[in-house]
């Protein structure tokens, strides 16, 4: 008989919480001086891509959208797809801060990392939530990031989405009348 497995934890986030992860992260990011750019991930790297465009100053904003192609043989050592990534001549050369919301097994992140430096830019990651408990890298995280977790995070911009299937609603909007 296998192992059972404890259900994952649900962290469920306010817009307070992400306050206080933004009040965490750009100090720490402009401690190590300005960025040329942003690449955020898409989608998970969007809305914390652009809190911290805007609490950073940094006005070239890009996105990167990376697919990796489930198949039972390649598992989580699938190659990844790249769906759309900024052109070389919009990276070379730049310090480039590349955002995501949660480096899970970091494929994602490192990915993206990979083909920034690979255009001629010096790359940094940040995101909101590491866990390194799940990430395939042992020498290899984020430069930056808010917490350490090992649970399902859910941020207030994506509730709806993210507790479907899990057995839990959203309030449903009041009646007007």
């Amino acid at each position: 008989m296998g192992q059972s497995q404890e259900p994952m934890q649900t962290k469920l986030l306010t817009w307070e919480d992400i306050d206080k992860l933004l009040d965490s992260l750009v100090p720490q990011i402009k401690s190590v001086g300005l960025f040329d750019a942003m690449v955020m991930i898409t989608r998970g790297g969007i809305v914390p891509g652009g809190l911290l465009a805007e609490g950073l100053g940094i006005y070239h904003v890009l996105t990167a959208a990376v697919d990796f192609p489930a198949t039972e043989e390649a598992q989580l050592m699938a190659w990844p797809s790249f769906l759309q990534f900024p052109a070389v001549s919009l990276l070379e050369g730049r310090r480039v801060l590349i955002v995501d919301d949660v480096w899970g097994s970091g494929r994602t992140s490192t990915a993206v990392r990979g083909r920034v430096q690979a255009a001629g830019a010096q790359p940094f990651s940040c995101v909101f939530h590491f866990n390194p408990y799940r990430s395939l890298f042992s020498k290899v995280r984020p430069d930056f990031y808010g917490d350490i977790t090992q649970a399902y995070v859910v941020y207030p911009w994506e509730v709806d989405r993210g507790l479907r299937g899990m057995g839990l609603r959203s309030p449903s909007p009041e009646p007007t009348n």
